[in-house]
């Protein structure tokens, strides 16, 4: 439900624009609003979860996420469908990594967390690739509203059933929130993601935009600076443990969730948009064209976790980029009189690279770090891939307004902006075979550390957990 609405407003914005009376500027804004929240605030959602309890945030996120759909549903302006998108943001950065890190918890055993976490992050790829295809069909059929009103019984069967089955786990030993560092994080990504965004539309060279990046470079220093001195102080813990990314795994494979969410969210921003403005679909054609993507998810992502556990975290994910770089370069050569029998199976092979890269990025990202750190570990892949998304779209985006400004078809900007994004991709996976080959063997795996309790519920967390307080 989250990741799908990072996809599924793309094919509604024609009709959210002759509704709404409103120009390019405002339907930029209705996308860029619900990705920078949630860009913003991720990093912090996972602390919260682990502080004040994994069920209170999660519970919590879903309901702001579903009264802000709703809002969105029945927003009258521009101005207050935006206002339901930064909600939407909010309520999302909260449940994502609360979702995860209580799934860990409820799985304590090691090989049986690598699966379920697999599950989750396959069906959170399934939602991201979904987008279009459900955007397509819904707004087709009933308004861009629609979009929004899929996410209420959703929201309310998630409420119900996970106050009366959720268990309450928190970490006991968790410290207090890092207010210096939450601020900083939250102005820091805030304002490099401002730049990202805007920069295609203003010009990379403005002021407004140099400025960003600047004021994003300073704020990112002094959150390194603030948590580094919280790491050597006493009784003053970091909510970026630095130390995290000593760890080479864990450093790897939040690179490598950059990348994923960088081409993924990037390329699909423009699958339904190489049928409709190339190829002339319609927009219920272009989503359900798209479907080879989502399929070859569904299929694929249940067993990534699974492959990962029996043959190397190293072997699966490098795989994985490397079949959706090469499926990307694969997209960048087709053309406007390309049949669609030449085309569906370049989606499949994208969608079957990601869906065996996502599952073992995710459970690399906790496997890396003790089971207490589960929610920051969370919040932290999540943020990268949302970043990675953020770029995605503004890189590929400049690169398609680059190639026009110079005289190039829109057909020919979006060739380049495939190639681009698989060209990525496979230096990627050149580069995490590589560097996960010098590691430690338990480091370029996906088994379980046995050294370590696994054990993410704590019997303090059981007990509260089961009081009636």
């Amino acid at each position: 439900m989250v990741l799908l609405d990072n996809t599924i407003v793309g094919a509604a914005l024609p009709d959210m624009q002759h509704r709404l009376h409103t120009q390019l500027t405002g339907l930029q804004w209705i996308v860029d609003a619900y990705v920078l929240l949630v860009a913003m605030l991720l990093l912090s959602g996972g602390v919260f979860a682990d502080r004040f309890g994994r069920k209170r945030v999660y519970l919590t996120g879903v309901a702001v996420f579903t009264a802000a759909s709703l809002v969105c549903a029945l927003a009258p302006s521009l101005g207050w469908l935006i206002v339901g998108r930064v909600l939407q943001g909010i309520g999302a950065a909260a449940l994502s990594p609360a979702s995860l890190a209580l799934l860990a918890a409820a799985y304590p055993v090691p090989q049986e967390r690598i699966k379920a976490i697999g599950l989750w992050a396959g069906l959170s790829g399934i939602g991201l690739a979904a987008g279009p295809v459900a955007g397509g069909v819904l707004t087709e059929a009933f308004g861009w509203p629609a979009i929004f009103l899929v996410n209420l019984p959703i929201g309310v069967v998630l409420l119900l059933v996970g106050l009366r089955s959720l268990e309450e786990t928190r970490n006991p030993s968790a410290p207090a929130i890092d207010i210096p560092g939450t601020v900083l994080s939250v102005l820091g990504v805030g304002a490099a993601t401002y730049g990202l965004i805007e920069g295609g539309a203003r010009g990379w060279t403005s002021p407004v935009i140099l400025g960003s990046f600047a004021a994003a470079a300073i704020l990112l220093a002094a959150f390194v600076a603030v948590e580094a001195r919280r790491s050597a102080g006493q009784g003053k813990q970091p909510m970026l443990p630095l130390r995290l990314f000593r760890q080479r795994l864990f450093t790897v494979s939040n690179t490598a969730m950059v990348v994923v969410g960088f081409a993924l969210m990037g390329s699909s921003f423009f699958f339904s948009q190489f049928f409709v403005y190339v190829q002339g679909s319609s927009i219920l054609r272009a989503g359900l064209q798209t479907l080879p993507v989502s399929l070859a998810m569904v299929i694929v992502s249940p067993y990534a976790g699974r492959l990962a556990a029996r043959y190397g975290f190293r072997i699966v994910v490098t795989a994985g980029l490397a079949l959706a770089g090469l499926g990307l370069l694969a997209l960048g050569m087709v053309h406007a009189d390309t049949g669609y029998g030449n085309v569906w199976w370049r989606l499949g092979v994208v969608g079957t690279g990601f869906a065996l890269t996502m599952s073992p990025l995710t459970g690399a990202a906790i496997q890396a770090v003790s089971p207490q750190e589960g929610g920051l570990a969370s919040g932290i892949s999540s943020t990268t891939r949302q970043i990675g998304a953020v770029l995605g779209v503004a890189v590929l985006g400049a690169i398609v307004r680059t190639r026009q400004a110079g005289g190039a078809s829109f057909e020919t900007g979006l060739n380049s902006a495939f190639l681009a994004a698989g060209a990525v991709t496979l230096a990627t996976a050149v580069f995490t075979g590589l560097w996960l080959a010098r590691s430690k063997p338990t480091e370029g795996s996906a088994a379980p550390r046995r050294s370590t309790d696994p054990h993410a519920v704590t019997t303090s967390d059981k007990a509260s957990a089961s009081s009636p307080n």
